[in-house]
């Protein structure tokens, strides 16, 4: 069974309840969850309800191993998360050979953040699961629990193989949500090819959440990175220092506020600016927090203590405003929330529901902000708020037979249990050419009672489940060997190469020396008034076309490829303005990965009319390459604005829900103040940059297609050019940046109509003349977004979805 309905509707209860009933019957319980934050929450409800017969434990990385043991042999309520079960619970499957034996109930907690790749790996461990039960004689019933999701039945069985039962009415009690879309301003500064640039989103989160703050409004702001999520807790910081420095002079803060609450010998009478400035400046045992102390950050890489101090620190009260990375999407109970920030789009509707729904869950009204990024996709919902409000949510997109996932799996599979013919409905209709293929490299032996895994390597090691793609590179303060934290290698290329801005834990440092064989960046304490974001380029070969169909003029494909990639520079960008500081050169090893695109081409005669008089057909210049925001071996980009903080700007400005004028306030019904999406275009006669045009739109259709595929901008990549030597047509490739693909380009592929003439649209009705990062402009672009005709995108994509 599957339930999918909103957040705070009670989903918890309704697998606690039959849980527990099947514990007082003498059987066990395996509860899967994608965080350890939600499984220590999950633990601290259940030892709330004080049932001495259920012996509840998390067995995590968290975990020590002095009492590993003792959850093995005693606990009857294993909380967990797939990762442990792939590497640890299901290998060693002997050792829990009592709690197999008793298992009735497998619980997937918020199995909607099960998609794409990672989903894909989530799916084939349930099914080793399956089979591992089936060898103690045990059939537990699979109870899922997601946010809304479209086709939540479907998405079950693709993700257990089982036959799934859905329950979607949704009556649990509400308190209002005002939800605003708020653009950053334009600044005065310009980017590449004179490109106007807009304040950062990271940087509008920080003074918004400062502002909350001073209001005593509790309140969660979503950040995309652990980058961002660092850099914004450390800007409203500084912004709430300043507050606190100009007490003196001007108190922030009117009598009616909770800060300028009465001091204790002075019942009934608001604080004056003497006892208001005696509160901040008193001694730590006896005055109020300070207001910088009341804001955090909280991500992945911190110690567990650290974390669970946080998380109760927010709970309390103790915590009004925290700056976090998804962590705290999924499911954890913090009671209380007032408001939420969310800067930058989260992937998909669904995710922006979760977050969202982090606010006003005991029932009162609540405040929700979205702040668009400086990118197509977010300058598109905040001008079309009716491609969020009132559409469904999308369907979790995964693909278990994907056999980059699949035959790792095999071979784990084959290591706990021997696979016999019966387990190959377990495993779908693509495990037996797996399986030969598996046998045909030496990694499995056919026998005659089935396939057996003979080396003494621990098969798990072959399936990458979060798609980190190799060893971790140690970050490693130089000048006292301190180790800061890691990062996977294949990311390493983007966030932590030489002339790279890496911040950990609010302290900022700028690396030194990537030795990617010894795995060790190097890194010195400093201070940059910068960001650094890589770029790269892309070379694409197109290994098979499986599917094409006519689009307009042109043809629309879909099949394998080749992606080879390489950073090639980094941008630094001034962190508060987003100014671009200048351009650095990098040498790094190039990647390749086999994987999916979708991708178009139009030929000859139907650019007729956009070329330029006496241009050539075939004066393409050199393959243009773009966002290739592809990871080899399925990693997952971790870029957010990155913005760090650089000083913030005047403090005690208050926002509210209706403020400011970049701010759009939307519901599920209107729009206002939108500009068209038709505005005027170029002359049919003026000639187009064939190559500059699908470069631009190339650009834009990579970042639009999350709106339509459950992916993240960094999940995809895409190439375009005026000749492609494998079509021999101008192309514009979109791919997926996982080996063996994920779904994204495939999703594109079926949504190709509606996704570029959203493209058209988000080119159309930006505001700028020339192109920008709203637009046009990628913040990866090896080519230095060059060359880049916004008009002639705007005339190439007409050309395409015309009859």
């Amino acid at each position: 069974m599957i339930i999918a309905t909103g957040t705070a509707s009670g989903k918890s209860l309704a697998y606690v309840v039959p849980a527990v009933t099947e514990i007082f019957s003498g059987g066990t319980v395996l509860y899967l969850t994608p965080t350890k934050a939600l499984a220590a929450d999950q633990l601290r409800a259940l030892r709330k309800l004080r049932l001495t017969q259920v012996r509840a434990a998390t067995y995590d990385g968290d975990t020590p191993p002095e009492e590993r043991r003792w959850v093995r042999q005693n606990a009857n309520y294993v909380l967990t998360n797939p990762d442990m079960l792939h590497r640890s619970i299901l290998p060693r499957h002997a050792s829990w050979s009592s709690f197999w034996r008793r298992l009735r109930l497998v619980v997937v907690d918020e199995c909607h953040g099960y998609r794409g790749v990672f989903g894909s790996h989530v799916a084939q461990i349930l099914r080793r699961l399956r089979r591992v039960s089936a060898k103690y004689g045990a059939s537990p019933v699979f109870l899922l629990a997601s946010a809304t999701a479209s086709d939540p039945a479907a998405a079950g069985m693709r993700l257990t193989g089982l036959e799934m039962a859905e329950v979607t009415t949704d009556a649990s009690p509400r308190g209002s949500t005002t939800f605003a879309l708020w653009e950053p301003p334009l600044t005065d500064l310009r980017g590449e090819s004179g490109a106007p640039v807009r304040r950062t989103a990271t940087a509008e989160a920080a003074d918004l959440l400062a502002d909350l703050v001073i209001e005593d409004v509790r309140t969660l702001a979503f950040v995309r990175s652990r980058r961002a999520a660092e850099a914004v807790a450390l800007s409203a910081r500084h912004t709430l220092e300043e507050v606190e420095a100009l007490v003196d002079d001007d108190p922030p803060y009117g009598e009616d506020h909770p800060w300028a609450s009465p001091l204790p010998d002075e019942p009934g009478e608001p604080a004056e600016a003497a006892e208001v400035e005696e509160a901040v400046t008193a001694p730590a045992a006896t005055r109020r927090v300070r207001l910088a102390d009341r804001v955090a950050a909280y991500r992945a890489g911190y110690l567990a203590d650290d974390r669970r101090v946080l998380e109760k620190a927010l709970r309390s009260g103790e915590l009004t405003g925290l700056a976090t990375t998804n962590a705290l999407e999924l499911g954890v109970d913090v009671s209380g929330l007032d408001a939420v920030l969310i800067a930058g789009w989260p992937g998909t509707r669904a995710s922006l529901w979760q977050q969202a729904g982090r606010a006003g869950r005991d029932g009162q009204d609540a405040l929700a902000v979205l702040i668009a990024r400086d990118d197509p996709l977010d300058t598109y919902i905040v001008h079309h708020p009716e491609a969020v409000f009132g559409r469904p949510v999308e369907a979790i997109v995964l693909d278990p037979d994907n056999p980059y996932v699949l035959a790792p799996h095999l071979c784990a599979a084959a290591a706990e249990i021997p696979l016999g013919e019966q387990d190959l409905e377990i495993f779908g209709p693509s495990a037996r050419d797996a399986l030969d293929d598996l046998v045909n490299q030496g990694l499995l032996r056919r026998r005659p009672a089935g396939w057996f895994w003979t080396s003494r390597d621990n098969a798990a090691d072959l399936a990458d489940i979060r798609g980190s793609g190799g060893a971790p590179v140690q970050v490693v303060e130089a000048s006292t060997g301190r180790l800061l934290g890691t990062v996977d290698e294949p990311s390493s290329h983007t966030m932590v190469h030489p002339g790279a801005v890496y911040l950990h834990q609010s302290e900022t440092f700028v690396v030194d020396v990537l030795d990617l064989d010894a795995g060790v960046a190097l890194v010195t304490a400093a201070e940059p008034d910068y960001a650094t974001f890589a770029r790269d380029v892309t070379d694409i070969r197109v290994i098979e076309s499986l599917r094409s169909r006519d689009l307009g003029p042109g043809t629309l494909h879909f099949g394998s490829v080749e992606v080879t990639r390489q950073v090639v520079s980094y941008l630094k960008r001034r962190t508060q303005t987003g100014e671009v500081l200048g351009e650095e050169p990098l040498d790094l090893p190039p990647r390749t990965l086999c994987t999916r695109a979708v991708w178009w081409t139009l030929p000859d005669p139907a650019l007729a009319g956009l070329r330029g008089e006496g241009r050539p057909a075939n004066a393409g210049e050199a393959e243009r390459t773009a966002d290739a925001g592809s990871r080899s071996a399925g990693r997952t980009k971790d870029l957010g604005s990155g913005s760090a903080s650089a000083g913030s700007r005047s403090a005690g400005r208050l926002a509210d829900s209706g403020s400011r004028s970049a701010g759009r306030l939307a519901d599920s019904g209107s729009r206002s103040a939108v500009r068209s999406a038709d505005t005027d275009g170029p002359a049919a006669g003026h000639p187009v940059d064939l190559g500059g045009a699908a470069h631009a739109a190339e650009h834009a259709a990579i970042g639009l297609l999350p709106l339509f595929a459950t992916c993240d901008r960094w999940d995809i990549g895409g190439v375009s050019t005026e000749l492609h030597p494998d079509t021999g047509l101008l192309t514009v490739f979109v791919y997926d940046g996982h080996d063996g693909g994920a779904g994204f380009a495939e999703r594109g592929y079926a949504r190709a109509s509606d996704w570029l003439t959203a493209t058209r649209e988000a080119i159309a009705s930006c505001e700028c003349d020339r192109g920008c990062p709203s637009c046009i402009q990628s913040p990866k672009c090896g080519n230095g977004n060059e060359p880049l005709d916004k008009a002639g995108a705007i005339r190439l994509l007409d050309v395409l979805l015309g009859p």
